[in-house]
């Protein structure tokens, strides 16, 4: 444990940071999950209702520092390539 006073607090706010950094990447996490299930389970409205959910999160975590905007911009495509191809199909 750090002995100096700003020590202690970078400390505590790190820690801070690093649960609200964590809590926001498993909330990213799982809205991209769910729009894959959804389109998985072939149901194209909910599909398309999860792939915005998921992209406004994505966006969100570029601009928070979370992950890297060329790492959102993959997932983003790949979510809506599965999703037209699903709607093609339908």
């Amino acid at each position: 444990m750090p002995n100096i006073k700003s020590a202690v607090k970078r400390v505590k706010t790190s820690e801070k940071r690093r649960a609200l950094n964590a809590s926001q990447k498993s909330a990213l996490r799982t809205a991209v999950k769910t729009a894959d299930l959804a389109v998985v389970a072939t149901d194209v409205e909910a599909a398309k209702a999860a792939l915005i959910v998921a992209t406004k999160k994505l966006d969100k975590a570029v601009t928070k520092g979370l992950i890297h905007k060329n790492a959102a911009s993959r997932k983003k495509s790949r979510l809506a390539k599965k999703l037209n191809a699903l709607s093609k199909q339908a």
